[in-house]
């Protein structure tokens, strides 16, 4: 898993690679346990959050977390709904121009974090969904984890 830090235009072209055909529970629910799988092999002290619309379809907390890691969750996913685009991009975007989400957004802080790890969860001809969502490594690693979890995801139930 790679944790350099991604330009725009390679942001912008996961999320356009990452659209999934179709996604429900038992997506939701195959994700979730990949992401899992894929933490525990990592022994990542993180929190998983998979949402579709308002609905909370999957939640894990590994050995490691807390409950600042939901908050964090909540803030993350919270720019993906907003935004309609990955937490890391909001935040590179706003880091490109000079500035910080936080200086510039005039959104508040602790409703709102463009720290890496929320990702879209967009399905072809219905756009933007819901959301995947990593708390507790640094930012690019969160965001890393999602978007290897979401490639492997596309692989193994779609090709």
């Amino acid at each position: 898993m790679s944790a350099t830090a991604p330009t725009i235009s390679e942001l912008i072209a996961q999320e356009r690679r990452l659209t999934l055909p179709r996604f429900g529970y038992d997506e939701a629910y195959a994700l979730g346990g990949l992401l899992v799988s894929l933490a525990r092999e990592r022994h990542a002290p993180v929190a998983i959050d998979i949402r579709r619309g308002a609905q909370q379809l999957f939640h894990a907390a590994l050995p490691g977390s807390s409950a600042d890691n939901d908050a964090w969750i909540n803030r993350k996913r919270r720019v993906v709904e907003r935004y309609g685009e990955s937490s890391y991009l909001v935040g590179t975007r706003f880091r490109a121009k000079g500035t910080t989400f936080d200086e510039s957004s005039r959104l508040d802080p602790d409703v709102y974090a463009a720290h890496g790890g929320s990702f879209p969860v967009a399905v072809e001809g219905a756009g933007v969904i819901g959301t995947v969502t990593v708390s507790g490594l640094p930012q690019a690693e969160d965001h890393a984890l999602v978007v290897e979890a979401l490639e492997q995801f596309l692989t193994r139930h779609f090709s």
